[in-house]
């Protein structure tokens, strides 16, 4: 079990050689913010991926599509229903 260790990242004294390099590189005061904005990267890039993998369950599998959304109106449908609607109105008049 303690051979496996390695190979799950840098430890020990390797994890140590790079703190020193970004210290060097970076310094001290801009760490936590290459920090922070790398946390907000991944956070970003998790939220797209998760999005993309519901619409592709979505597509995959039409039969279980959420409640929330909205079926699609024509726009021409509705003008016609509106134009034979003002026509009735004018006629009255």
């Amino acid at each position: 079990m303690a051979n496996l260790l390695p190979l799950f990242g840098p430890v020990g004294p390797e994890m140590l050689i790079i703190l020193l390099v970004l210290v060097l590189l970076f310094g001290a005061n801009k760490i936590p913010k290459l920090a922070r904005s790398t946390g907000q990267a991944m956070g970003e890039f998790k939220k797209g991926r998760e999005e993309i993998e519901d619409e592709l369950q979505e597509i995959s599998d039409p039969d279980s599509s959420s409640s929330d959304v909205e079926p699609i109106v024509d726009e021409d449908d509705e003008t016609e229903t509106e134009t034979a609607t003002e026509t009735e109105a004018e006629k009255q008049s």
